[in-house]
C-alpha cells in the first residue's frame, strides 16, 4: 500500500473478491523526508486513510537496509562504471518481490498483490508474466527480473483495467487518493533535483566535450550526468562556424572521460542494430538460440523484432531495424506475443 490509487484499488478489488486483505506499506529510504520531495508522511497517511475505508489492516515495514545493500549500492556502482542504470527493475526483484514477499510469508501470507499493470498466467505447467491489458500503463518491462516462483506467489489486481476505470473504482468507492498523481523519480527515493542528489555520493569528474572527429566543443560535468540520447544540459548552443542544430548524447568514451555529440536528432551515430548482453534472466525455461522474438531497450517502446543468438560468453541481438539511442546500462527486455520472457542488462 504506497498510498496512490494502483494500490488502493488493488486492495478493495481483492477484498471484494472475498481475499482475506492485509495492507503494508513499505518505508526504503532514510533520507530527508520533506514536502520537496516524495514525502513518506504524506503516504503513509494516505496509505492508512484508504485502510480504514476498506477496513483492513495496515503494518508499516522498512527495508532500508535491504534497499541500501542490494538496490542502491548498484546504482552507485553503474554509475561509476560510466552506465545508465534503471533500479526500478533491479528494486522489484529485490524489494518488492524478495524482502516484502518474505515478510508476508512470515506473516501467513498465501500471496502479494501490488498494482502493477500486468497479467500472470498460470496452468499446471508454467506460471508466466503477461503484458498489461492497457498498452499505455503495461509495467512488465519492470517486472522482467522476477523468477517463477516469485509469480507464483503475486497477484496483479488492475492488470486487466485501463488506468481511468482504476481511476473510476476509486472515485465510486469514495477513495480520497482517486485523483492522485502517479509516482515518478527513482524508486522509493522519489522526484529531486537528479545532479545534486547524485553529487551526494558521487565524485563528479568533469571532462572534454567532443565531436565525432575530435573537435572540442566544451566541458562536460561529469559523465554519469549525461546518457545517450540526450539533449538537454549539454550547453553547446551557439557554437562559432557551425549549423544551429540541437547537440545529442552519442557516446560516452569511459576511459578517456570525454563526452562525445554530434548534431541533429536523427544523426546515424544516434542509431544501432545490434547490442550485447553478458547475462540474461529468463523467467521460465530458457528458449532454444537462436530465435526470432520482439524486444524493447526502454520503457513504453513499442516491441521491436529481433533475433536473439548465443556468441561465446555473451548475447548478441540483431534487430531488424535499427533502434534509436541504445543505452548501456537499460535492459533489454524479451517478447514473445503478451508473454515477458525475461531481460539482461545492455553491455
Amino acid at each position: 500500500m504506497s498510498g496512490g490509487v494502483d494500490s488502493s484499488v488493488a486492495a478493495y478489488l481483492l477484498k471484494e473478491a472475498g481475499h482475506r486483505v492485509e495492507g503494508v506499506f513499505m518505508k526504503n529510504w532514510e533520507g530527508d523526508d520533506t514536502e520537496t520531495y516524495c514525502s513518506a508522511a504524506n503516504d503513509i497517511a494516505d496509505a492508512q486513510a484508504v485502510c480504514d475505508l476498506l477496513e483492513i489492516k495496515l503494518h508499516l515495514v522498512n527495508f532500508a537496509d535491504q534497499y541500501w545493500q542490494h538496490v542502491f549500492t548498484y546504482f552507485l556502482e553503474a554509475y561509476r562504471a560510466g552506465y545508465t542504470p534503471n533500479p526500478d527493475i533491479l528494486c522489484n526483484k529485490e524489494i518488492k518481490f524478495r524482502a516484502f514477499l518474505d515478510y508476508a510469508k512470515q506473516h501467513g501470507a498465501d500471496f502479494i498483490a501490488t498494482g502493477h499493470y500486468a497479467r500472470i498466467e498460470r496452468s499446471s505447467q508454467q506460471t508466466r508474466l503477461l503484458k498489461g491489458l492497457d498498452p499505455q500503463k503495461d509495467q512488465s518491462y519492470f517486472l522482467s527480473a522476477l523468477t517463477e516462483a516469485q509469480l507464483k506467489h503475486s497477484l496483479f489486481p488492475i492488470g486487466e483495467l485501463p488506468k481511468q476505470d482504476v481511476r473510476a473504482i476509486a472515485k465510486k468507492i469514495g477513495l480520497a487518493n482517486h485523483a492522485k498523481k502517479d509516482s515518478t523519480g527513482i524508486c522509493f527515493i522519489g522526484e529531486r533535483k537528479f545532479k545534486t542528489f547524485l553529487n551526494e555520493y558521487l565524485a563528479a569528474q568533469p571532462g572534454r566535450i567532443e565531436t565525432l572527429d575530435g573537435d572540442i566543443l566544451g566541458q562536460h560535468d561529469g559523465l554519469m550526468f549525461y546518457t545517450i540520447g540526450q539533449r538537454q544540459g549539454l550547453k553547446l548552443g551557439g557554437q562559432k562556424g557551425r549549423i544551429e542544430a540541437a547537440w545529442y548524447v552519442v557516446e560516452k568514451n569511459i576511459k578517456q572521460n570525454i563526452l562525445i555529440v554530434a548534431q541533429g536528432n536523427d544523426h546515424p551515430a544516434l542509431f544501432k542494430q545490434n547490442l550485447t548482453v553478458r547475462n540474461i534472466h529468463w523467467i521460465n525455461d530458457a528458449p532454444h538460440l537462436p530465435m526470432q522474438l520482439m524486444a524493447k531497450t526502454r520503457y513504453r517502446q513499442t516491441d521491436q523484432a529481433c533475433e536473439i543468438s548465443l556468441n561465446q560468453d555473451c548475447y548478441e541481438v540483431k534487430f531488424k531495424q535499427a533502434q534509436r539511442a541504445i543505452t548501456p546500462g537499460q535492459a533489454v527486455v524479451f517478447y514473445q506475443d503478451d508473454i515477458c520472457l525475461g531481460s539482461g542488462m545492455i553491455e
